[in-house]
């Protein structure tokens, strides 16, 4: 069974990776860039201060946020990544000479869980847990499976090292999400 689930796996790996085009190496590797996407954070961080003020934002809501990155970041590694020992598809012997790659880069050794989804979908799922935004959570989800999609297509993750990602960022927001709302709440009372 769980080989038969590493086989799909690794077809689907090879049918999205292969979707690439030229136009898109570009755009795929800006996607998948931590410090690009600070004036996201910028802008997060300012539509937060305008709904919550900035006291709250800063006592609760950054700091959160901030550990809610080390959180998905740190367990991404320490609990999946150096327990699993999955190697990345760029890394798999078996067919590492037909992965697309942009540049020849490849990344760590270990892939499962991507850090890259786990980092995005804890976000998501923090923001639109406290911000309860309709439109904001649907483009931050969007966000965050362009970034995820991203590392597919430059050939360091599985389709189920995504999946992981994700499943972990989410379930990692939703205890601090909760804390964060129960002081907000706290304090508006």
């Amino acid at each position: 069974m769980i080989e038969r689930l590493e086989q799909y796996d690794k077809e689907l790996f090879l049918f999205l990776n292969g979707l690439h085009a030229e136009w898109l190496d570009s755009f795929m590797w800006f996607l998948s860039q931590k410090l690009v996407w600070i004036p996201l954070y910028a802008l997060l961080l300012s539509l937060f201060v305008y709904r919550f003020g900035w006291k709250q934002s800063l006592i609760w809501i950054l700091p959160a946020a901030v550990i809610l990155i080390i959180l998905s970041d740190q367990i991404s590694v320490q609990l999946f990544k150096k327990v699993f020992e999955r190697y990345r598809p760029c890394h798999n012997l078996d067919f590492k000479a037909i992965v697309h790659l942009i540049d020849g880069h490849c990344g760590g050794q270990y892939g499962f869980v991507s850090s890259h989804a786990a980092n995005t979908f804890a976000l998501a799922g923090f923001v639109t847990q406290i911000h309860k935004l309709k439109k904001l959570s649907i483009l931050i989800f969007i966000w965050a499976a362009l970034v995820s999609y991203s590392r597919i297509y430059l050939g360091v993750h599985y389709p189920m090292d995504i999946v992981g990602g994700a499943v972990l960022g989410i379930l990692i927001s939703y205890p601090l999400a909760r804390i964060v709302n129960t002081k907000i709440e706290l304090v508006k009372t």
